[in-house]
């Protein structure tokens, strides 16, 4: 019994150990349960926390665009320069099994902090964002570190001989990964948007939901521990190669000049490394070259968590029914469509394409799929022309906004000294003038404005300050006068889809109205409320209270994105309503980033899917975990270049759109350049040669050690003296 358990662990320390219970009689171990739910469950923490990120960041931390973009996208490159430290951590310390258990906690605790820094009541502002930050840190180092080893330790579970049974469960694994992905990308917007609580958007409990999936994630995988083949540390090679690459540089630049030239600069590790090493290492190296082109397509990919979302909050999101979408929740479009897309190229694309005797080789298919992400891009720019047009832009320095109403019984007409900027009569009790730019001498200008009114010329002293908007309301409070009353205006569209409103008060009482959870108050004699986003809807029976009596208002359908104006009239028969929309609702439905998600799923299927294949059947076996990592490291840098371009750029959003899809095929035509001079090689063959090369030298050795030992029994002897 005693020699019998030291074998099996003896065979487990060596990775092959005791052969695990397979499931319903296949050749499936039973282990890779856990391991694929494990995924699952991870993958649906870490996309539900980051598909509402970026509106936290707006909404909760109070960060600007750019800013909010810029963190995210910063988040997310650490996310993909972590694995390296996880796969050194695993192949030179813990192994695969405890590094997931020991990052898998680290995640977890950062999902915890990242849910206690959205609880409002939990310290000051400042203490929010460093809960935040860190939260996400730890984050990115769980989620990162352990990306390297959770597929590898599923494919570990299977016996040599079933190769076909490890190629289908990398596809179970890989739809894990969009399952989790569609489902949490649905769940966690609506659980922000549609839970309130501390009397806002739930953030608290969208980002605490994906942190018990990662709680449950952790509890599966060590449920399995039993079952799992564990192999033990083996060296990491990406430490042997760097070793290599620093010596052959440091032995180039100490004997370049005592030394005949060498073929290639690595030849000049063959004094210490063998030649297999420094080979296999210059086949990693072409391919990395090939890389050098490709941060960019993950720079276009990466924004549909930012600038798309972004985007998003500024359309239609009214699909009838009363089914509406949130704009956090079209990223699930993605993951949808790649489930969809993969079996449709396989079985259908690439075959017909065949047919039509193109020959689409790897590299090639990674050039069609830039275009078509850089395709994405040209529409998400003709997208973001039209939704702007519903947008006020902010004015510049030395310059404000004005629109006047007209409250009074004729029409009037409105002169600024030394411009023209109202010339044309303003009738009364219309829609406001619409927003005219207003040039100042300085931050702020006293004018002295001129009101004709039924022939009579009345003259207001307003004060306009930069960068702000207004709204100039004229009426006749008292029999024979003329009024000018200059508000500050709120022109930002709101980013959650909600409406502004504010109610001018005509009557001679005091009235106090409530919107759904929403109170207003105007004072009576043109009082003018202040101004209050309410949740997108209809508002019927609104009710209306004055010290003497109470009404009951339709104000109607409040739409997506717009600012209301609504007059509050008394006559006979009770309160008379006007209502006007001095910023237009959001009138670009979000169906219309259904074709720019086609094209960037479509690229990633084209791209992404056949760069890691490209990878895996170019590199050699003991290079595959370098190159996988370099793929990685790509993703990064795509990330680190929006987040540069959302900080530096400083354009509007379609301007940065179309600089985007320039750049992407520019380096589309480079990266084709780069991939026609390519050779493709079948790592099989090199094995080949180098058996080959080991068998010659192995003779070699041989046939020296045989004519040595001839030589000695050829040589006369010496005698004594």
């Amino acid at each position: 019994m005693g020699k019998k358990k030291d074998k099996d662990v003896d065979a487990e320390d060596h990775g092959k150990g005791p052969r695990s219970p397979k499931l319903c009689g296949t050749n499936y171990p039973v282990s890779i349960a856990f391991i694929v739910v494990n995924e699952f469950c991870e993958r649906f923490s870490y996309y539900g926390m980051k598909a509402v990120l970026t509106l936290y960041f707006i909404h909760y931390l109070h960060w600007d665009k750019n800013l909010s973009t810029a963190v995210y996208h910063a988040f997310s490159s650490l996310c993909y320069f972590t694995p390296l430290l996880g796969a050194v951590i695993a192949d030179s310390w813990l192994g695969k099994f405890k590094t997931v258990i020991y990052l898998s906690i680290v995640y977890v605790i950062g999902h915890v902090v990242k849910s206690v820094g959205a609880i409002p009541d939990v310290g000051d502002s400042t203490l929010h964002v460093v809960l935040s930050v860190l939260g996400l840190v730890l984050i990115a180092f769980g989620t990162g570190g352990i990306k390297p080893c959770v597929a590898a330790f599923g494919g570990d579970q299977f016996d040599e001989e079933h190769t076909e049974e490890r190629r289908k469960f990398f596809s179970i694994f890989y739809m894990s990964i969009n399952a989790g992905s569609v489902l949490s990308t649905i769940v966690t917007p609506i659980l922000r948007g549609d839970v309130k609580c501390f009397g806002g958007d739930c953030y608290a409990l969208a980002f605490g939901v994906p942190a018990v999936l990662m709680v449950i994630a952790l509890v599966v995988f060590i449920a399995g521990s039993g079952l799992y083949k564990k192999s033990p540390p083996e060296g990491n090679v990406l430490v042997r190669v760097s070793k290599c690459v620093g010596f052959a540089i440091r032995n180039r630049w100490k004997n370049s000049k005592k030394n005949p030239k060498r073929g290639h600069w690595l030849d000049w590790a063959e004094e210490k490394y063998p030649k297999r090493l420094i080979q296999e290492i210059k086949m990693m190296f072409r391919v990395l070259v090939l890389y050098i082109p490709l941060p960019m397509f993950w720079a276009l990919f990466d924004q549909q968590g930012s600038r798309w979302t972004l985007q998003a909050t500024r359309m239609n999101m009214d699909f009838g029914g009363g089914f509406l979408v949130k704009p956090d929740q079209m990223q699930m479009l993605n993951a949808l469509l790649i489930l969809v897309f993969i079996p449709i190229f396989d079985m259908g694309v690439y075959p017909l394409v065949g047919l039509c005797r193109i020959k689409l080789t790897p590299l090639r298919k990674m050039a069609a799929g830039m275009i078509l992400a850089a395709l994405a891009f040209c529409a998400a720019t003709v997208v973001e022309i039209n939704v702007i047009k519903t947008v006020v832009e902010p004015p510049p320095a030395k310059e404000s906004l004005v629109q006047v109403y007209n409250l009074m019984d004729s029409e009037v007409t409105v002169q600024f000294p030394g411009h023209t900027v109202l010339s044309d009569p303003i009738k009364s009790h219309e829609d406001p003038s619409g927003y005219t730019s207003l040039p100042l001498t300085g931050e702020s200008q006293l004018y002295t404005v001129t009101v004709t009114h039924s022939g009579t010329d009345y003259q207001c002293g307003l004060t306009f300050t930069e960068q702000t908007a207004y709204s100039l309301f004229l009426h006749t409070a008292q029999p024979g006068g003329t009024v000018c009353k200059l508000v500050k205006d709120h022109i930002t569209k709101s980013e959650t889809g909600a409406a502004y409103l504010r109610f001018i008060n005509t009557h001679t009482e005091n009235i106090n109205i409530t919107v759904g959870t929403d109170e207003f108050y105007a004072a009576a004699n043109y009082g003018i409320s202040q101004n209050i986003s309410v949740p997108r809807g209809e508002y019927n029976g609104v009710v209306c209270e004055t010290n003497s009596v109470q009404y009951h208002i339709d104000l109607g359908l409040l739409d997506f994105g717009a600012f209301y104006t609504v007059i509050l009239s008394k006559e006979s028969n009770g309160l008379i309503v006007k209502k006007m929309e001095d910023i237009q609702a959001n009138n670009i439905h979000i169906a219309w980033q259904v074709p720019q998600y086609f094209f960037i799923t479509a690229g990633e299927v084209m791209f992404s899917i056949t760069g890691l294949e490209f990878s895996y059947s170019q590199a050699p076996a003991s290079m595959k975990s370098v190159l996988q990592a370099g793929w990685l490291m790509t993703v990064a840098f795509g990330n680190v270049i929006v987040l540069i371009v959302a900080e530096g750029a400083g354009m509007e959003q379609w301007t940065e759109f179309l600089l985007f899809a320039g750049l992407l095929v520019a380096v589309s035509i480079i990266f084709s350049i780069m991939a026609y001079f390519y050779t493709y090689v079948d790592p099989d063959e090199l094995d080949k040669i180098f058996r080959e090369d080991t068998d010659d030298e192995k003779m070699e050795s041989s046939d020296s050690k045989k004519n040595e030992a001839v030589s000695l029994t050829d040589m006369p002897k010496q005698t004594n003296m």
